[in-house]
Formats: C-alpha cells, structure tokens, sequence
C-alpha cells in the first residue's frame, strides 16, 4: 500500500472517490515536479553563467587548481569565509 492509499479511510471504497483521490494526488505531484524543474532550470542556467565569464577571462579552473599554492588558497579561503560567517552570525545575535 503507498502512502498516497494511506490516507483514505478503510470506509472509501467508491471508485469514484478513490479516482478523484488519486486525480487530487496526480495533481499535487506534477506541481512538485513543475518546481523542481524550474529549480534545476535556474541552477544550470548559473552554472552556465559561471562557466561563460570563466571562459570570456580565460580562466581554466582545471589547471588553476593543479598550480602549487591551491590547496592552501583554498583552504585559506575556508578560514577567512569561517571567520566573515562568525562575524555575521555575532552581528545578527546583537541587533537582535
């Protein structure tokens, strides 16, 4: 039994309920499904964003990454976000 059947009572057992039922849930699924089409939309269309301006200024991030010094840029760029969140959060508390 799915959790869709769970919901209708043991009483229900009109065809024509159960069929407006599953039209009901049909409904529901495609508007789940609508949404999450149009999130995945968005995050190709800024990833695609991000790829054109790396290509326009010539940046392989590839290769970038493969230059000696990226790990700790990197992890350089971890610690400095920590510390910016930290601030923020610290902010938000204060202000109320």
């Amino acid at each position: 039994m799915s959790a869709g059947s769970d919901q209708m009572s043991s009483t229900d057992t009109d065809p024509q309920t159960e069929v407006a039922a599953l039209r009901a849930r049909v409904a529901e699924l495609e508007r789940e499904l609508v949404e999450r089409e149009a999130w995945a939309n968005r995050a190709v269309a800024e990833a695609q964003q991000r790829v054109y301006w790396l290509d326009r200024w010539g940046i392989d991030l590839n290769a970038l990454m493969q230059r000696p010094g990226a790990s700790q840029f990197r992890a350089g760029v971890r610690m400095v976000r920590g510390v910016y969140r930290v601030f923020r959060r610290t902010k938000r508390r204060l202000q109320g």
